[in-house]
């Protein structure tokens, strides 16, 4: 009995810290999904690690070399620096897109790298394709490293509860390196055992790759991003038109769909967001919308399968929230009514401006990050 009051008053009183988890986790200063997250972290690196040992022996193979230290780093610097710098090149240009959906793009990152690993594995069985390959797949290698950074960030700051990020950022490598190096180790022990032939490395190498992208995958779905672009502004009004209620990014991040984030969701509208003015809205009709919406900072044009907005260059996500809302309103209203979409689309305006105040209140109560929208295309228009 002692000894469980003891415990008790720990627990309420000093939170404890474990090795490599952040100051006083998990308690208080992390958000929801931060241990999901970090178990799962921890496995894909181990995978990964593993399945990167079997491919550069099978690269040093195919190149018909022994697995020496000295040969590996040549191999490494001819490969590494340069394709998979061209790979990095080319993805650095689609950062707005990262920021917009950074898990999909987390997700696509392993994906690509599990890829570019396939290919050295199988590259002893194409040895007069050995550049062919291992170019191949160390650009797709580039290309992941690059997303995978990239997207980092926006993870860890959606965990981040007290200005902690920093502590949070500092943890989470070590616990990869740490797990890397418990990969690397299992790496070596598979590629003189299990792996010494060619088709248990296939075997072996197929089951870790999955294993990775599962991994990844579960990671993801942890992950309590509170900033809005178009897939979670879609659930947030969806979910507020259905029962009346905002829920919390823990309550959202289950919704949310993970690889194909672009699909637009009925019941919020079928809204699609970020094609150019001239192509979302005839010309003809770019003076009626903007009588209808002439304080907006967006404009809606109702299509037969979906609803285009397009956003001003300054627009904000109470903006989107906004126009959101108008377009669910509006889908709803044709279903019932056979006016015509100018009439419609004024019905919808006004209904949305009776609700949007404590609908908004609501939205930033949850916890919700309004004052960015992230359309992750870059395509709005100014007056």
């Amino acid at each position: 009995m002692q000894f469980l009051e003891k415990v008790k008053m720990i627990k309420k009183e000093e939170p404890p810290v474990t090795v490599n988890s952040p100051e006083s986790f998990p308690l208080y200063c992390v958000n929801e999904g931060y241990l999901r997250y970090t178990q799962f972290r921890a496995l894909q690196h181990f995978s990964s690690a593993a399945l990167s040992v079997l491919s550069t022996q099978s690269l040093l193979f195919a190149a018909g070399l022994r697995p020496t230290p000295a040969q590996a780093t040549v191999v490494s610097w001819i490969l590494k620096d340069g394709m998979q710098h061209v790979g990095k090149l080319i993805c650095s240009n689609l950062g707005a897109r990262m920021d917009s959906e950074p898990k999909q793009w987390r997700i696509l990152a392993d994906v690509l790298y599990d890829f570019g690993t396939g290919l050295e594995l199988v590259s002893p069985l194409c040895p007069h394709l050995f550049l062919e390959l291992a170019g191949l797949g160390n650009f797709a290698k580039g290309m992941a490293v690059v997303a995978a950074r990239a997207t980092r960030l926006p993870i860890y700051s959606s965990f981040a509860k007290e200005g902690n990020l920093s502590d949070i950022f500092a943890k989470g490598e070590a616990i990869s390196t740490l797990f890397n190096v418990a990969g690397i180790g299992a790496g070596i022990q598979l590629a003189s055992t299990i792996c010494s032939s060619m088709e248990g490395k296939l075997v072996v190498g197929s089951i870790l790759s999955a294993v990775h992208v599962y991994c990844v995958v579960e990671q993801m779905r942890g992950v309590p991003i509170n900033t809005l672009n178009p897939q979670r502004t879609a659930l947030i009004v969806a979910n507020f038109l259905k029962t009346g209620k905002v829920p919390r990014p823990p309550e959202l991040k289950f919704q949310e769909n993970l690889l194909f984030p672009e699909r637009p969701i009925q019941d919020a509208g079928n809204v699609r967001v970020g094609r150019a003015l001239h192509k979302a809205v005839k010309p003809s009709q770019v003076q009626k919308l903007k009588e209808v919406f002439a304080e907006e900072k967006f404009l809606l044009s109702q299509g037969k399968s979906w609803t285009d907005m397009v956003l001003e260059h300054d627009a904000t996500g109470e903006d989107a929230l906004r126009g959101w809302l108008v377009a669910a309103y509006a889908k709803s209203m044709t279903k019932i009514y056979n006016d015509p979409d100018d009439v419609i689309l004024q019905d919808a305006y006004d209904k949305m401006n009776d609700v949007f105040s404590p609908f908004l209140s609501q939205v930033q109560a949850k916890g919700w990050y309004t004052d960015r929208f992230l359309d992750g295309t870059g395509t709005r228009f100014a007056w």
